[in-house]
């Protein structure tokens, strides 16, 4: 039995593959296997490989590319499409768990179908340590499936460090005050070699862009260390964090929820206290 992965080539495709690997032995289609990235050719691909491997599911990671081609993978097919899942049980029905409401809520629910189609949730599972899974072979896709592609990639601006990929994440919060109040966060984030963050608040504000924003509705990440500077912690924006090992709250708000989920908390004016960690860093330097 060959169970289908698309796959990124990182480590949340990696994480997928730990569960994938209930269904049979895997194999994969890389989500390079169309450039540029085309999510219809790509879940027109899925379609042909599944059918073609007689696969018993078809996995990938709940990034925004992989939700967004199973989506079409499941318009295309009429097969019922679960997302975010943390926990799957063969058979059928196949039995599952998965993240809702940013991840407050855990749902159990039952699968009927004899294909599922499932993306695992980003940070909830092990990467699979075996080895790769051998790929699928994909033929040139139809001109109708390249109509929505991606035309242009555009540099972040912050200075070029990834939020998915950084290692340490500096984020301002509605506490930065303005647009201009940034420069301190920009400041320790360049200090700490950093990608700078921020939350909704901020980017309903139009103190920096959608591409900063950490949460539910941005960038779901995972670093080293986060450090929120006037971000109180919503909901919304801690569905973001789960993957962080280390999380530093500054606040002047002892009681705001991400103070009382951080590893370690500042209490204090934050145009205090972020200039005076820059500073300190310097002298040791």
């Amino acid at each position: 039995m060959s169970v289908l992965l698309l796959d990124e080539g990182n480590d949340v495709s990696r994480q997928a593959l730990t569960l994938a690997r209930r269904f049979g032995e895997p194999r994969s289609l890389p989500m390079d296997a169309v450039q540029p990235f085309a999510p219809d050719a790509l879940a027109a691909a899925l379609a042909r490989a599944a059918d073609e491997l007689d696969a018993t599911a078809v996995v990938a990671a709940g990034t925004e590319r992989g939700n967004e081609v199973i989506a079409r993978l499941a318009a295309r097919t009429g097969l019922p499409f679960a997302a975010n899942c943390i926990l799957v049980e063969p058979g059928n029905p196949l039995t599952l768990t998965r993240l809702r409401w940013g991840g407050s809520l855990l749902e159990e629910a039952r699968m009927h179908t004899a294909l599922p189609l499932l993306t695992v949730a980003p940070h909830t599972l092990p990467a699979d340590q075996g080895p790769a899974p051998q790929p699928v072979d994909v033929k040139r896709p139809d001109e109708r499936e390249l109509a929505v592609h991606i035309v242009e990639h555009i540099r972040p601006s912050n200075g070029g460090v990834s939020l998915g990929e950084a290692k340490v994440i500096v984020s301002g919060g509605r506490g930065v005050g303005s647009k201009e109040g940034f420069a301190i966060i920009e400041e320790l984030a360049s200090l700490l070699g950093a990608a700078v963050g921020c939350s909704r608040a901020v980017t309903s504000a139009g103190w920096r862009p959608h591409s900063d924003q950490v949460g539910q509705t941005g960038t779901k990440v995972s670093p080293e260390v986060y450090i929120a500077c006037g971000i109180s912690g919503a909901t919304q924006h801690m569905a973001g964090l789960k993957g962080a090992k280390r999380i530093v709250a500054i606040n002047s708000d002892p009681q705001a929820p991400l103070m009382l989920n951080a590893d370690y908390t500042v209490t204090g004016d934050l145009k205090e206290i972020v200039p005076a960690i820059s500073a300190e860093i310097r002298k040791r330097r």
